[in-house]
């Protein structure tokens, strides 16, 4: 991480870490610390065939995707300072590093960092499979895939 600071990453699973997604099945999250200041955070949880996550999804994603539980990265958050530091790439492998699941799949704005942070999860491997929109409220997210492997 930055400087010579001593960091350490933590992973939390179940309901432990939040009332709401803690219930959620398979649900972790990963805390990213430095001198005992929190920097970043990602969490998600397991997503099972016809879950509500592919039913949003258009194109209906291919059933190689879908036909085993999966895990849905749902935010990775890392401090202002600190982005462009790989925080939030040990973040992410941290999370996946004890999944059991094929396949991780996220969903992006295109348009969050001019179209940088989509360039971003590209460069760690996920591929475009379609698009939701989980509310009315919100934008037209990109959902993206790759071997959680």
């Amino acid at each position: 991480m930055v400087g010579t600071q001593e960091s350490r990453l933590v992973v939390v699973r179940g309901d432990s870490a939040s009332r709401k997604s803690g219930a959620e099945p398979g649900f972790a999250v990963v805390l990213a610390y430095a001198d005992g200041h929190p920097v970043g955070y990602a969490y998600g949880n397991r997503i099972e065939h016809g879950d509500r996550y592919w039913q949003r999804t258009a194109p209906e994603p291919a059933e190689e995707y879908t036909r085993r539980p999966a895990v849905a990265l749902k935010e990775i958050g890392v401090r202002d300072e600190w982005r462009g530091t790989g925080t939030a790439r040990r973040m992410h492998d941290a999370f996946l590093a004890a999944r059991d699941e094929s396949y991780v799949t996220l969903m992006v704005n295109p348009a969050a960092g001019d179209g940088k942070v989509h360039q971003l999860y590209q460069s760690w491997g996920y591929q475009d499979l379609g698009q939701s929109q989980p509310s009315p409220a919100s934008p037209t997210l990109i959902v993206m895939i790759r071997s959680a492997r």
